[in-house]
């Protein structure tokens, strides 16, 4: 995927203005509106124009897109990493319907994800009602928090319009309670943390999309617990009883005798806790001794005079 350079495609400034933003798009939209215009690219260029002008016009696409971009040129290779997003606050907007879809791929993969929570809106804003807006943000938690519960002090970022009309970004830092079994994709509610409300009306409050960071060792989906579970040749092949580090404390594991590469376990109960835990399942991955010295080298030899194994006959009549 090819980066959109949107401040280049309406000929303005990163350091633009809103209002020389709309001047802009407004004086190119009125070259190149397919209605009137006679150039033979009107339409892609004005969809294109109408892209730019939705992400720049915006102080949140706006705000995230300088951020994420900084660095790229018009048509270098660009993919955005996972959770890109995560730690800016975004209010209860969101898009038109259909919006990602109208534009480039370029838009749907940034904003076609960006602040996934927002569908939890209260829809107060449709009534013009006088209670402040609710606000998302997604975080990064560490796995570890799921099992034990903290608090965390997280900072979020949120687009400003100066007296200029120019964005810049301010943070806010609070601090959060995680609750215990905490998982992917749940919600933290702050009460009053979102938007002020008007009138003496209670302010929004703010939505704290869950999200873990990598974990070196397990993946997470749902409340299950996924792991690759290194075992030995002699463990796989005669079986055996294993102690297997979880975020916080351990379980003993049977290996199966025979257990071959690929064959999952499932422990009941040893994922993520809750109401109803998760389960732990572990991708047995059997892993051969290295044949670095004369010793693991004869002992290599007498096996494969011994045993006559050929595993490429397996199965065959």
């Amino acid at each position: 995927m090819e980066f959109k350079d949107y401040y280049q495609i309406l000929g303005v400034p990163r350091e633009a203005t809103a209002d020389e933003i709309k001047k802009a798009f407004r004086k190119l939209a009125r070259k190149y509106h397919p209605d009137v215009s006679k150039e033979v690219d009107a339409e892609a260029r004005m969809k294109e124009l109408n892209e730019a002008n939705a992400v720049l016009s915006d102080p949140e696409k706006r705000a995230a897109y300088d951020q994420l971009g900084r660095g790229y040129q018009p048509g270098q290779e660009f993919r955005p990493p996972p959770d890109w997003d995560a730690g800016f606050e975004f209010s209860g907007r969101g898009f038109a319907p259909g919006e990602a879809a109208d534009f480039s791929d370029f838009f749907a993969e940034l904003f076609g994800r960006m602040g996934g929570a927002r569908g939890f809106d209260s829809g107060q804003r449709a009534h013009f009602q006088a209670r402040g807006e609710d606000h998302h943000a997604k975080v990064l938690l560490d796995l570890e928090d799921a099992f034990t519960g903290a608090t965390r002090q997280i900072s979020l970022r949120a687009p400003q319009t100066d007296a200029q009309g120019r964005v810049t970004l301010a943070t806010r830092t609070l601090n959060v309670k995680i609750p215990q079994g905490v998982h992917a994709g749940q919600i933290i509610r702050l009460a009053g943390q979102g938007a002020p409300g008007m009138g003496g009306a209670p302010a929004g409050d703010l939505m704290l999309e869950v999200r873990f960071n990598p974990h070196p060792r397990f993946r997470a989906h749902g409340r299950d617990l996924h792991l690759t579970l290194p075992v030995a040749p002699w463990e796989a092949a005669l079986g055996t009883v294993l102690a297997v580090d979880l975020p916080q404390g351990s379980v003993k594991v049977r290996i199966p005798e025979g257990a071959q590469s690929g064959r999952q376990l499932r422990v009941r109960g040893k994922g993520i806790p809750g109401p109803q835990a998760g389960d732990l399942l572990l991708d047995i991955q059997v892993v051969l001794p290295p044949a670095d010295t004369a010793r693991a080298r004869a002992l290599y030899e007498t096996m494969a005079q011994e045993l006559a194994f050929d595993p490429r006959r397996q199965g065959r009549a």
